[in-house]
C-alpha cells in the first residue's frame, strides 16, 4: 500500500510525530497511551479538546474515575477483545466527549490505545480505516518501548528482591542504587504480600501490571510477582496514615482484580511502615507471617491483614523456636495427647475449646455441640489427667499459648 492510500507508511521519528500526523489525518484530537493508559503523545494545535483528554494530558494518564466509568460502560473490554475501532459515546460526569478508540496489538496483547475525538464530525468509514492503519504503524514503536521497559522493570525487580533479602547493609548504598535506577525513595514506605490461588499465568501477570498501574491514589513504589504471589512496596503520608493508606489500595486491588478480570487474590498481609530502607526485608518478612498465621488460623484471624492486628499470634514463631530450642513440650498437654490416642477421644479439643470461649462453659458447651454437663465431667477429666488447676491464670494462658505454637508448627504431637 502506497503512502497515498497509507498516510502511515513511512518512517516516524517519534510517538509525538506519529500522533500528530494522525491528528492531521483524521482532523480529529489524538492520544495515545500504553497499555495502562499512561500517555505516550498527543496531537499538537488541536481545534478542540474536552475535559478528560486535558486532564490526562496535564497528569500524563488517564484519571482513574474515567477508566472506572469506561470499564463500567464495557468500553475497555471491547478493547482488549478486538483490533476493530470501537465507537464511545460521551460520558459526560467524567467530562468524555464522543471518541473512537483502537487498540494496539501483537497477535493477543494489548500494547496501547489510540483514541480520537470526533469535535466537529464522526469519523466516517474511511477514518476508522485509517485509524487501523495508524495502529499498525503505532505498533512498531510501542514494541520497541515496551523492550526498553521491560529492561528497566527487570532492573527495578532484581532491586526490590535485593531489598526484600536485605541485600543492601546500609541506606546510603540501597539510595545510591535507587537513584541510578531513577526510583525515589519517599520518607515513608511498607510491604504489601497478595496471596493468589495459583501460580501467576502471562495472562494474570498482565492483568495484575494493569491494575497495579492503573490504580492511582496509592500506587506502589516497586513490585515484583513471585510463584502465586505479587508483592508490593507502596508509600505512605506518615506513620499513622499508613495502615489505612495501604488498606485502602489493597481492598482496591482487591475489587478491581475480581470486577475487571474475575481473578482477584485470595488474601493479602500487609508489613509494618518502615522508614529506612534496610527495614524493608524486616516489613516483607511481617507480610507474609499474616498470610502464614491466616492460613494457620482462618476462625481466628480471617479479617486481619495488618501485622498489628495480630495480637500475640505475632509472637507465634518466636515460642515456637524456643520450644524446639529446649526441646520443650508442656506435660499437661503430652498427658492429654496420649490419653485421647489410647481411647479415641478429644480432651485436647474439648480443653482448647474452652480455653478460646474465655473459660465459658455454656458458651463452650454450645461450640462443642455437647450439654453442659457433658462439658463439665470433660473438663474433670481434663484436669485430673493433665494436673490442670483451671482456676490458675497463669497455667490455663501457658495451656492457651502452647496449644496455639503446636497448630502452628505443623505437628502438635511431637515438636
Amino acid at each position: 500500500m502506497n503512502a497515498e492510500l497509507n498516510p502511515f507508511n513511512r518512517s516516524f521519528d517519534h510517538l509525538e510525530a506519529l500522533a500528530d500526523k494522525i491528528g492531521e489525518v483524521l482532523h480529529a484530537p489524538v492520544t495515545i497511551e500504553d497499555a495502562n493508559h499512561r500517555l505516550l503523545a498527543y496531537s499538537k494545535h488541536d481545534p478542540g479538546t474536552d475535559a478528560a483528554r486535558i486532564a490526562t494530558i496535564i497528569g500524563r494518564r488517564v484519571p482513574d474515575n474515567v477508566i472506572a466509568s469506561l470499564w463500567k460502560d464495557g468500553v475497555i473490554p471491547r478493547l482488549m477483545q478486538s483490533d476493530e475501532p470501537v465507537r464511545i459515546r460521551s460520558i459526560r460526569d467524567v467530562g468524555l466527549g464522543d471518541r473512537v478508540a483502537i487498540s494496539i496489538r501483537k497477535d493477543n496483547q494489548v500494547l496501547g490505545y489510540i483514541w480520537a475525538l470526533e469535535v466537529e464530525r464522526p469519523l466516517d468509514e474511511a477514518c476508522l480505516l485509517h485509524l487501523k492503519l495508524a495502529a499498525q504503524a503505532a505498533k512498531i514503536k510501542l514494541l520497541r518501548l515496551q523492550t526498553q521497559r521491560r529492561k528497566e522493570d527487570e532492573e527495578r525487580c532484581d532491586f526490590f528482591w535485593e531489598l526484600l533479602t536485605g541485600h543492601h547493609r546500609t541506606a546510603l548504598q540501597a539510595k545510591l542504587k535507587a537513584d541510578s535506577l531513577g526510583v525515589t525513595m519517599p520518607g515513608l514506605f511498607g510491604v504489601i504480600v497478595f496471596q493468589f490461588g495459583h501460580d501467576v499465568s502471562e495472562q494474570l501477570n498482565q492483568q495484575i501490571q494493569y491494575t497495579v498501574t492503573a490504580i492511582q491514589k496509592t500506587r506502589p513504589l516497586l513490585h515484583v510477582l513471585s510463584d502465586k504471589q505479587l508483592i508490593a512496596l507502596v508509600p505512605g503520608t506518615n506513620a499513622s496514615r499508613f495502615a489505612a493508606e495501604a488498606g485502602e489500595f489493597s481492598l482496591s486491588f482487591y475489587h478491581q482484580m475480581k470486577e475487571r478480570f474475575g481473578s482477584e487474590p485470595l488474601n493479602w498481609g500487609i508489613g509494618s511502615s518502615c522508614e529506612e530502607v534496610t527495614a524493608v526485608e524486616q516489613s516483607y518478612r511481617e507480610a507474609l507471617t499474616v498470610l502464614q498465621i491466616k492460613a494457620q488460623f482462618p476462625a481466628e484471624t480471617g479479617s486481619v491483614t495488618h501485622y498489628h492486628e495480630l495480637g500475640y499470634y505475632r509472637y507465634l514463631p518466636y515460642f515456637l523456636e524456643q520450644k524446639r530450642l529446649h526441646r520443650y513440650e508442656n506435660a499437661s498437654l503430652k498427658q492429654l495427647r496420649t490419653y485421647d490416642r489410647e481411647h479415641h477421644a478429644n480432651l485436647v479439643e474439648t480443653l482448647e475449646t474452652f480455653l478460646a470461649c474465655d473459660s465459658n462453659v455454656k458458651v463452650a458447651a454450645d461450640a462443642l455441640h455437647v450439654h453442659t454437663n457433658t462439658l463439665a465431667y470433660r473438663l474433670k477429666r481434663i484436669a485430673e489427667i493433665g494436673g490442670i488447676n483451671f482456676a490458675n491464670v497463669d497455667q490455663k494462658t501457658t495451656l492457651f499459648l502452647d496449644l496455639k505454637t503446636d497448630k502452628w508448627s505443623g505437628n502438635p504431637d511431637r515438636l
